[in-house]
């Protein structure tokens, strides 16, 4: 091979060389695949839930009268801790005589429905663990706190006025939580400290009447042996007297013959 073919072969390789070099710049890149985005989450009406989980329509009238419900609405949407909210029955409302929530200010009772809720979601099983810090502070802050008690699963609450318990789930998907409860709760710093008296319990019924005992029968019936027959001694009393008047008045005859 002279010299005239040992370049053209060399030149053909760094040809070859180049364009293959060529070749896997250009490739294009490999991507790995993009992850899907994360689903946005449910979007939770409070208004459509209390109004057909009912009857709870003078809770939500107090809800939307205060606008309250526009916190726990925000609450339950735009935050990560969610709501738990406690919601008496529309009989509860008129069962609830004294105190009257009639006589309330505007802010009381704002303050009031804030206190049925709770600034965080609560499943069921989370109360046994909730039970042991208590007292818990509710939406209302400050001094309004409730008392829980798990009783083999029971949910007990107590304000100081009211003391109820969880009747039932109406909802407790996160982060919403929706319990049912009996009564109204009644927070101590509006109505005070000053609880009334639970009602007394119903007297006991009268005990039957007993039988009267023999002596009493036999006081009631007769005279006893005492007064109508005169003992021994008596007896040998008035036996002795006689005797004496019938040796005197011998003695008296014997003299006159």
């Amino acid at each position: 091979m002279d010299k005239m073919e040992f370049s053209m072969v060399f030149i053909a390789m760094l040809v070859l060389c180049s364009t293959s070099n060529a070749q896997k710049v250009a490739s294009p890149p490999t991507f790995s695949p993009t992850p899907a985005p994360a689903p946005a989450p449910v979007y939770v009406n409070l208004t459509d839930l209390l109004t057909v989980a009912g009857p709870f329509h003078t809770f939500l009238s107090y809800l939307q009268s205060t606008k309250v419900l526009d916190t726990f609405q925000s609450q339950a949407n735009n935050t990560d801790e969610g709501i738990t909210i406690f919601v008496p029955k529309d009989d509860a409302f008129k069962s609830l005589k004294k105190p009257s929530l009639s006589n309330l200010t505007q802010d009381q009772l704002k303050q009031l429905i804030l206190y049925h809720a709770l600034p965080h979601y609560y499943s069921l099983s989370d109360f046994k663990n909730l039970s042991q810090v208590s007292p818990v502070n509710t939406f209302a802050g400050g001094d309004y706190t409730l008392n829980f008690t798990d009783d083999s699963g029971t949910i007990h609450l107590n304000s100081g006025w009211t003391s109820t318990k969880v009747t039932s789930s109406v909802h407790s998907t996160d982060p919403v939580a929706l319990y049912q409860v009996d009564k109204v709760l009644l927070p101590e710093a509006i109505f005070g400290t000053d609880i009334p008296p639970m009602p007394a319990p119903a007297p006991a019924p009268d005990a039957a009447p007993t039988a009267d005992s023999p002596s009493e029968a036999s006081d009631t019936t007769g005279s006893s042996p005492k007064s109508s027959t005169p003992n021994s001694s008596q007896r040998i009393i008035n036996w002795g007297v006689w005797t004496q008047l019938a040796l005197a008045v011998s003695g008296w005859l014997v003299l006159f013959l």
